[in-house]
Order: C-alpha cells, then sequence, then structure tokens
C-alpha cells in the first residue's frame, strides 16, 4: 500500500490549508501525520499549556476524520527518527507539509528533505502560517527593511488577491488514506498532564474587529480579539483574517503585518535570536537582580500595572499587548534586566509564543531591535496606568490585595530607575 503523507505542524486545521489542499487535490491517499517533537517537548513543564491545547485540538481533528473512516497518525519522537521509521514501514509516494520560518524549523525539515530525497520521496511545502514569504516585500534593491512603517507600505502594494486565496482542503477529505489507524494517545501518555488553564476558543468577532482601534489599548474591557493563540498553531487561517481586516480595520490589519515583519527580520536576521538586533546595545551592563527578576515574575513588583499584567499571564498564559509593553520595558529598563531573561520568562508562559514575535517585541520594548523604541522612551507604570486603567478595573482583578497593606512597596523609585537606565544606556553606545 502507498500514499502521501501529509505532516501537521503549525497549522492545526482541516479548513482552507494549502499543503494539506494541495497534497489532498493530488493524491488519492492522504494520510495526515503529527509528530510530538522530542526536542520541543522535552525542556517543557510536564503541565504545559500549549501542549495540552495541541493535543485538544488534534483530538477534535482526529474525531472529524475518524467519522469518515480515517484518522490522524500522532507519533512522539524525533521527526527524523519518526520518518525514518514511516519509511521502513511503508511505500510512500511524496510528503507534503507547511514551510516554517524559525531556525529550528528550518533546520529539522532539511534534516527531512534530504532523508526522504534519499529515498527518491518528494518534500512538498507551501506557505500557510504567513500572507507573505520573507523576500516578498522587500526595498527596490532586494535588501529587507528595518523600519516597521515602509515595510508596511510595501506589503501592502505587494499583496495580491492569490496571497489570500482560499484553499478548501475540508472538501477533499474523502481523498484521506482510509484504514486502522492506532488511536490517538492520550495526553498522560505523551508524558503530559492538564494544566488547569483555559483552552482558547476561536471566535472571529468582526464588530470587535470594526472598533478594534478605539479599544485595543484597554485591558479591563473585551476590546481585542485574543486570537493570536490560533495564529501561532494555525487553528484560524491568516488568509481569511488578512482578508476581514482589509475591509474592517486598517489598525487590526497593522497589527497582523507586525507578526510578519518580524517573522521577516528573523529569517534575515537571524542572530537576533541570541542577540541585539543593533550589536552596540549588546554592550549595556545589565544589572541582573535575580530577587527582583523573581519580584517580577511574581507579579510583586509594587507596580500595579506591572504586577497585574504578570498575574494576569501566570494565571491565563495570555497577557494584553499593553501590557506586555509595560511589563517588558519595566523589566529591561527600571531593572536593568537583559531583555533575554524576560523573553525567555514569556516564550516559557504564553500560550501565543512565537519566536519572531516574542523576540522582535521584547527588543523593540529594551530599544535594543529594529524599529525599536528609543532607549530613552521609558514607560511610566503609573501614566501608563491612568491611561489605560483609570478606573483600576483591570488592576483591582489581578490583585485583590490593591490598595491594603499586603500589597507590596515599589521595589524601585521610578525617578532613580529612569536616571540610572539612561546612564546605562549613554555608557554602551558610548563610541
Amino acid at each position: 500500500m502507498s500514499f502521501t503523507i501529509f505532516w501537521f505542524r503549525r497549522d492545526l486545521r482541516l479548513h482552507d490549508n494549502k499543503a494539506f489542499f494541495k497534497a489532498l487535490e493530488g493524491a488519492e491517499k492522504v494520510l495526515p501525520l503529527f509528530i510530538f517533537d522530542e526536542d520541543i517537548l522535552d525542556p517543557l513543564p510536564r503541565n504545559d499549556h500549549r501542549v495540552e491545547f495541541i493535543h485538544h485540538t488534534l483530538s477534535g481533528m482526529d474525531q472529524v476524520l475518524r467519522k469518515q473512516g480515517s484518522g490522524i497518525l500522532v507519533r512522539k519522537g524525533k521527526p527524523f527518527d519518526v520518518f525514518k521509521e514511516l519509511l521502513g514501514k511503508y511505500e510512500i509516494d511524496a510528503v507534503y507539509c507547511n514551510a516554517d520560518h524559525e531556525p529550528y524549523g528550518m533546520e529539522r525539515d532539511e534534516k527531512v528533505r534530504a532523508l526522504l530525497a534519499s529515498h527518491g520521496i518528494g518534500f512538498y511545502q507551501e506557505l500557510d502560517h504567513l500572507v507573505l514569504g520573507g523576500n516578498e516585500a522587500l526595498k527596490s534593491d532586494g535588501t529587507p527593511y528595518t523600519v516597521f512603517t515602509p515595510y508596511s507600505r510595501r506589503w501592502k502594494e505587494v499583496l495580491e488577491s492569490r496571497h489570500i486565496a482560499e484553499f478548501p482542503s475540508e472538501t477533499l477529505l474523502k481523498n484521506c488514506h482510509k484504514g486502522d489507524l492506532p488511536p490517538m494517545p492520550s495526553l498522560k501518555e505523551l508524558g503530559f498532564e492538564p494544566s488547569g488553564i483555559e483552552m482558547p476558543v476561536a471566535v472571529i468577532d468582526e464588530d470587535l474587529i470594526r472598533n478594534y482601534h478605539e479599544t485595543r489599548n484597554f485591558p479591563a474591557i473585551n476590546g481585542v480579539s485574543r486570537l493570536s493563540p490560533h495564529l501561532r498553531f494555525g487553528t484560524i487561517s491568516i488568509r481569511k483574517l488578512v482578508k476581514i481586516a482589509r475591509e474592517l480595520n486598517e489598525t487590526f490589519l497593522n497589527e497582523l503585518i507586525w507578526r510578519e515583519f518580524y517573522a521577516m527580520i528573523l529569517q534575515h536576521f537571524p542572530q537576533v535570536v541570541k542577540k541585539s538586533f543593533r550589536p552596540e546595545y549588546d554592550r549595556i551592563e545589565w544589572r541582573n537582580n535575580e530577587t527582583e527578576f523573581e519580584l517580577w515574575k511574581q507579579g510583586r513588583t509594587g507596580f500595579p500595572m506591572v504586577d497585574a499584567g504578570m498575574r494576569q499571564l501566570a494565571a491565563t498564559g495570555y497577557m494584553h499587548n499593553r501590557l506586555r509593553m509595560v511589563t517588558a520595558s519595566f523589566l529591561t529598563k527600571h531593572l536593568l534586566i537583559d531583555w533575554r531573561w524576560g523573553e525567555a520568562w514569556f516564550a516559557e508562559k504564553l500560550f501565543d509564543f512565537e519566536l519572531s514575535s516574542n523576540n522582535g517585541g521584547w527588543q523593540w520594548s529594551a530599544g535594543t531591535g529594529t524599529d525599536a523604541a528609543p532607549y530613552f522612551r521609558i514607560f511610566n507604570p503609573s501614566e501608563q496606568q491612568k491611561k489605560f486603567d483609570p478606573d483600576e478595573v483591570f488592576i483591582k482583578k489581578w490583585i485583590p490585595a490593591f490598595g491594603t497593606s499586603n500589597y507590596p512597596d515599589p521595589i524601585v523609585d521610578h525617578k532613580l530607575a529612569r536616571e540610572r537606565c539612561l546612564a546605562a544606556y549613554k555608557k554602551a553606545l558610548q563610541p
């Protein structure tokens, strides 16, 4: 028996899935495959909420396919080893998947591609989790943009209807391989346990998107889409969302383009994973006080806007974007703690963790990255609170002890911290 394999990764949906559609269109028997990658899983806590979300989503997809006599073959292991095993068991005509833009994913894919090529098997990829590839919105001289605004203008100029065309893979599910597949392993069998965190549901609220520019900065209200985890794991189509955003709200569209911008930056400047985009900022002498870092993680800095955001993150795996900027600025500038420490903490906690966006956001806040906030722009958490949570609704929700003697005093004086930060950055940037 021979068949084509479709390898699900960060595209966990049966509908409007570009490479899945191409596989189903070109073959009568397509075996859906998902690999719980041990290289990714091994460092994670056993109650990681992202693993639970992936398992929950896959279970729903598997149930749909089982009703048609098919299903998803789920394996746990290193992808190279899994494909080696499958090559020994089955006759594989081709392998399809959607492309990744992160360094680990690209390296993993090249190893699998080489393995398949040694057996004369084609490995076909499509761009599905982004609208434009990293080389589709470049300057006229062929070099990448490093500032968002001109990139976004070019992105909109380049965008054509083909970039946001629908690929109705859900109409071709009859072409999935029919046959006995082992039942999907439970979360426990994968070595994980429930997180206790509520799983996000994908709902595209067009009224909310229409008013996004007016509501997006206020964490106490339902003013943002909460769709970022679904873009991260591909449970919704970015093409569909861009179509809606183009019609309804320019500000919302620009937020989607920020994600594309940071993905492009990571592809062209992979050194940003470990280094500041602007090398001179790696000369900053960070204080890196571990006690203060722990207080920041726990939401016990004595700055309510910072603490509420950090507590929301710990409890839900989500943090409002305004608070991401406030908390990141506070860590890097008030406490002079290396942005890489904060980036790693967000990477562990965020449902929507995506390397390029997380790295780009942290470097923006620290002033070390592309299009960065100037280092002398230092958010005052108290002023941010007055502007964006004036009635203290959000703060009181996450800090029951706010306003009582049980809430800690500020761990640093804003004015002194600001002066200390400016001095440290100026010293690092001296020629």
